[in-house]
């Protein structure tokens, strides 16, 4: 499963939010994320929320786009796209049912 984020906001060392577009999915509150595509940085990310037009969802289905919250280990790796950047893709898996 796979989010790719637009625009982040640092909340604190162990939370961010952010804008994401689902790409592969659907991505389900409580999903674990542990890397970023084309990186060898390691995350530990957990899921914790997801608004998606004006309403809290348990899941994002893909193409959709979302204001999440991400909290764990490696927020500080996360970056907003710019003009001359793509979005950055992190990947992981969702919990169990």
């Amino acid at each position: 499963m796979e989010l790719a984020i637009g625009q982040v906001a640092i909340v604190n060392p162990a939370e961010a939010t952010a804008t994401v577009r689902c790409m592969l999915g659907p991505v389900r509150r409580g999903a674990r994320f542990d890397r970023i595509r084309d990186s060898v940085e390691a995350l530990d990310l957990e899921l914790t929320q997801i608004l998606a037009y004006h309403q809290y969802v348990e899941e994002l289905d893909p193409v959709h786009t979302a204001l999440v919250t991400l909290r764990g280990t490696g927020i500080q790796l996360l970056t907003s796209a710019t003009p001359g950047s793509s979005w950055q893709v992190i990947q992981g898996a969702n919990p169990p049912p």
